[in-house]
């Protein structure tokens, strides 16, 4: 949280600097930690709202980026008793709470929560309840378990005396959305599935993350009355093979090869989805429970009958997905960096399988010698100097990316101790350079993928800590075979490379800071 802010539990907070000027906090959130609403917040607070985190955890919000423009309440669905003094105050709340992959009872879970919600907005006089659901008939039998609770949620909250907006969708394509990620996981590692009948036959109308925050503020402004269902989805219908062929299509992947088969059961498919997909088999098997219905907007109660939006494109809304996808713990030092962040891009709040695959061999050295030699000694790699270590082993990889039409080891380097962004080193380019505590190169060898290496430093006692660290991020199968199969050539090379330079600094330093000739 910012030092303007205070955390309380209450209708009005003051500023921590001494200003005596009461705020009304207009808007709650809850579930601002989760997918879509940690988009929401700063969605919000971007076009001019005052909004309140409600969570158990206020921690988990003040190391969000955005944790200074909001107040954070402490607050539980599951608990009523703090609930309606957490709410006091707010004239609308989002409830974005879902218990699917955190409770083996996640439809007793949803119902305590809405049940306490719809209370406890009531007595904190709470005029509006927003609620995103899941799309699917109303025939409770025929739907899924998931889906069943996504709308008795959504009936419970409406059976209080606070009017409730209800939207419903169906897949969010997004990077992190839990249905997006089984996608995306499914068609890069699997060129051939064979599946169950239903993904060549179940209706799906998938809809960008960006159009559904869209809606999710637009319903601010319709007039608050009784309870209201408005379905929204992206222009196309599609099944879920034609998902999959669009997102190996957007990915730059050959077409895959779906075969229905149907001994294949949706338990069966949970499995095979826990197997490939790195999600929990706690959140797989409500999804793939789910895909057996038809999640499509009906007309009648069609958003774009009351609030005029065109939504992106199947195609533009993976594109815009595929842009920004990154692994989580890299996304504050490359994606902080990129032209634009958009709804679709990872967040610091999003699971760890969220945003992407990406493989690390990572190395620490504490080493007895000044900051400036070490990450002199880092900068000095590559071009006739050498590699440090494993020298043969790279030349063979150089050797080999000339032969099948990469650049290759001959480009060399542009000086042998200085180095800049955009200079060449060898077969990478260097992609960050802040002496002396960062290197990050970006390999641009022929790869199954995306590959960096980089040197974070820092200062400790007596010394320098080198961090080293290489990353690939592979494309579809044969990425993640290139990286298991290379993993003992990268295990005698990066070892011995982190070694090599710390050696190297020491050395450096020994002769007053001077650059020997050769690795």
């Amino acid at each position: 949280m910012g030092r303007e802010r205070l955390i309380e539990i209450g209708s009005r907070y003051r500023s921590a600097a001494g200003s005596n000027e009461d705020v009304v906090v207009q808007l709650a959130v809850l579930g601002a930690t989760g997918y879509v609403g940690g988009r929401l917040v700063p969605h919000l607070v971007e076009r001019g709202h005052d909004v309140v985190c409600v969570s158990r955890q206020p921690e988990r919000v003040a190391g969000l980026p955005w944790s200074g423009d909001v107040s954070v309440r402490r607050g539980d669905v599951l608990d009523p008793g703090g609930l309606a003094a957490a709410l006091d105050g707010c004239e609308t709340v989002y409830y974005l709470v879902h218990a699917m992959g955190t409770s083996d009872n996640f439809a007793d879970a949803d119902r305590a929560g809405a049940r306490n919600t719809a209370k406890a907005a009531a007595a904190a006089g709470v005029k509006h309840i927003i609620y995103l659901g899941g799309l699917g008939g109303n025939e409770a039998r025929t739907l899924s378990p998931h889906l069943s609770s996504r709308h008795e949620v959504g009936r419970l909250l409406a059976s209080g005396d606070v009017p409730v907006t209800e939207l419903r969708a169906a897949v969010i394509i997004g990077s992190g959305s839990a249905s997006f990620e089984m996608l995306r996981h499914l068609v890069e590692v699997l060129p051939v599935m064979i599946c169950p009948r239903w993904v060549t036959a179940t209706r799906c109308q998938p809809v960008a993350i960006a159009d559904v925050l869209h809606w999710l503020t637009a319903v601010l402004d319709l007039p608050a009355g009784d309870h209201r269902i408005l379905e929204i989805g992206g222009p196309e219908v599609v099944s879920y093979r034609d998902m999959m062929s669009a997102y190996a299509r957007c990915a730059g992947l050959r077409g895959r090869a779906v075969m229905p088969a149907p001994v294949l059961t949706p338990r069966l498919s949970s499995h095979w989805v826990k197997l490939v997909t790195p999600l929990p088999y706690g959140l797989a098997r409500p999804l793939v429970d789910s895909l057996v219905n038809d999640v499509v907007v009906t007309p009648a109660r069609d958003i774009r009958t009351v609030i005029d939006h065109a939504p992106l494109s199947l195609d533009d809304a993976l594109a815009n997905a595929l842009r920004h996808i990154d692994d989580l713990d890299v996304s504050t030092s490359w994606m902080d960096s990129a032209p634009q962040r958009t709804p679709a891009s990872p967040m610091p709040q999003d699971p760890q399988w969220a945003g992407g695959t990406v493989y690390s061999d990572e190395r620490v050295e504490v080493v007895d010698a000044p900051i400036a030699d070490v990450f002199a000694a880092v900068s000095g790699v590559g071009g006739d100097r050498g590699w440090y270590s494993g020298q043969t082993l790279w030349e063979l990889r150089g050797a080999f990316d000339n032969l099948i039409g990469g650049v290759g080891m001959r480009r060399g380097r542009r000086h042998p101790d200085e180095l800049r962004v955009g200079d060449a080193v060898d077969f990478f380019r260097v992609e960050a350079c802040e002496p002396p505590h960062l290197l990050r190169l970006r390999a641009e060898m022929r790869l199954p993928g995306d590959a960096w290496l980089e040197w974070r430093l820092s200062e400790v006692p007596g010394g320098a800590k080198l961090r080293q660290r290489a990353r690939f991020r592979p494309k579809g199968l044969l990425g993640r075979l290139y990286w298991w199969a290379l993993i003992p050539v990268h295990t005698v090379i990066f070892r011995g490379l982190v070694a090599r330079l710390a050696q190297e600094a020491r050395s450096r330093a020994a002769r007053g800071g001077r650059q020997s000739g050769a690795g």
